[in-house]
């Protein structure tokens, strides 16, 4: 099957490689998947620049779509040709979705809503599954203000519809002027142009400075440095899912205790298995109903992963990339 690798950590340029790879059979409770379509998000990137190779090379992304082309011993053969989305598929092991065919445990391929293309559904995994997490970890928000860093990237973008839907007000934040409408396009009342406003003094102005009852945050390092400058209201709360320094974070106690600030923090691929079923049972919901808008910015084909990598590491694309792997 026609793959993409890498063997070493690096640019997208000088360590991802196309070419040949065996294809794979399931294992006794595993799918195996026909991909037509390869989620790149920028914990793909990140992974790709520096994380420790946990074998000799690794097939990347986590997220994707297709079709059940076989299963293994214990898979209800009626699942063959179900159209499905992926989850984790490349989380703690090497062999992810930037493949032709991809093998892995039946209950991480999630059926696909008919009406629902598989460019969108590669999209679900990560930034969908992390969004519904973040609202509900931070809910009920019916009647609060809400603070989501990011609006308009790919989480940040579920959440402020998701956050809208609940009958929140939005206030978002954002860098450039195509992010600043994708976030609005959601539903943020406001937003705020994070690289040229002094963002708590804003938010002051729209909160009649008594801040916002809950933040959900893409980046602690920086939204740490704006609690003492009273961003959140006293027991207010914060649900971050990511750092762009994710090493150690200075945090003034002082304003946490005096305010009975709660935080709250995960990670989308070790959500409990409560969770993932909650999570995934309420976007089948959404997606049903054809509440939540997606936004496929470009796609890729595979020979091109590494531009398509680039465009998620430079920012330029303003929603999710997807390699397609299908015509």
């Amino acid at each position: 099957m026609k793959a993409a690798w890498y063997r070493r950590n690096g640019p997208a340029q000088d360590v991802l490689e196309v070419g040949e790879l065996p294809t794979p059979m399931p294992d006794p409770g595993e799918v195996r998947v026909l991909m037509h379509t390869s989620g790149v998000n920028p914990s793909d990137v990140k992974s790709r620049l520096k994380r420790p190779l946990n074998a000799e090379l690794i097939v990347p992304h986590s997220d994707g779509a297709g079709v059940i082309d076989a299963v293994g011993e214990g898979v209800p053969p009626e699942r063959i040709g179900q159209r499905v989305w992926l989850w984790n598929a490349q989380w703690q092991r090497p062999m992810g979705t930037a493949c032709e065919q991809v093998a892995l445990p039946a209950g991480q391929a999630v059926p696909l809503p008919e009406g629902i293309g598989f460019d969108e559904a590669a999209c679900f995994g990560i930034p969908a599954l992390t969004a519904l997490q973040a609202v509900h970890l931070a809910g009920p928000l019916q009647g609060t203000t809400v603070l989501v860093t990011g609006a308009g990237n790919a989480v940040g973008h579920f959440v402020t519809q998701l956050a809208v839907l609940q009958g929140a007000q939005v206030i978002g934040t954002a860098g450039s002027t195509a992010r600043q409408q994708h976030a609005r396009d959601a539903g943020a009342a406001h937003v705020i142009d994070y690289r040229n406003e002094a963002v708590a003094d804003r938010l002051a102005e729209l909160t009649n400075g008594q801040g916002v009852d809950v933040v959900i945050d893409m980046d602690f390092s920086s939204t740490a440095a704006l609690l003492p400058h009273r961003i959140l209201r006293p027991h207010g709360q914060l649900v971050c899912y990511g750092s762009n320094q994710p090493g150690e974070v200075t945090v003034d106690f002082r304003t946490l205790l005096f305010n009975s600030l709660r935080l709250t923090f995960f990670i989308v691929y070790e959500l409990l298995p409560a969770d993932r079923a909650r999570a995934t049972t309420q976007l089948d919901g959404l997606l049903r109903a054809g509440t939540l808008r997606h936004t496929v910015a470009q796609t890729f084909a595979l020979d091109d992963i590494a531009a398509a990598h680039e465009a998620v590491e430079t920012g330029s694309a303003v929603g999710n990339v997807v390699i397609r792997l299908q015509d």
